[in-house]
């Protein structure tokens, strides 16, 4: 089975990063920011579509969502939390895109060849969404078929993960040789070891 149609990338960067106590998607990372290099690790693995949902601070990142040539979706709903940002990237979607990477902005590190085999055991199988899975543990970014969010509401409890919960039947695990796929950053101590990942991996990773 080969499914065609566009795909697209949806990165949230809409939060506060409270837990942090830095602002994520310029948060530096050798000598690019989180958002910059997760859009590039997109366009690395032939991902031209990429759209980053914006709340939080959403003038400042006009100027560089401008130069990265990225669409910005913004998020007047910011405040309730990362679901509504979800629901307002989705709301994005036109008819021609049949399926979507999702990637919080702290998660930055994922490999273009991680992304590449997503989008092609995606295209080449039945699954509805394919989760990248590093040692049992499922990660970021899954990519997901827009069926599966056709009636996504602007609320869900429990999340993204109980909505998808219902397609768990047509979900594929990927395991994949990348840890990156399971390292966010909500504390300066994940800070560090994101930084300490990217330099052992090589930060420019378009591997």
């Amino acid at each position: 089975m080969n499914r065609g149609g566009d795909i697209a990338a949806l990165i949230l960067a809409a939060g506060y990063s409270s837990r942090l106590g830095a602002w994520k998607p310029l948060q530096p990372l050798g000598p690019s920011t989180f958002l910059e290099e997760a859009v590039r690790r997109f366009r690395a693995a032939g991902v031209e579509d990429i759209r980053v949902v914006t709340g939080h601070r959403a003038g400042e990142l006009a100027p560089v969502l401008k130069n990265l040539a990225v669409r910005e979706i913004f998020n007047p709903d910011y405040n309730q939390g990362m679901f509504a940002s979800v629901h307002a990237g989705v709301r994005s979607l036109e008819p021609r895109i049949t399926a979507f990477f999702l990637l919080p902005v702290d998660m930055p590190l994922v490999k273009p060849g991680t992304i590449r085999d997503l989008l092609q055991t995606y295209r080449h199988g039945h699954a509805r969404i394919v989760y990248p899975v590093f040692q049992g543990r499922r990660g970021h970014p899954p990519l997901i078929s827009a069926v599966c969010v056709a009636g996504l509401p602007p609320d869900c409890d429990g999340g993204l993960r109980a909505f998808l919960g219902r397609y768990h039947a047509e979900a594929l695990d990927l395991e994949v040789k990348d840890e990156a796929v399971l390292l966010d950053c909500n504390t300066p101590e994940d800070y560090r070891r994101l930084l300490a990942y990217g330099l052992r991996e090589d930060i420019p990773g378009r591997r």
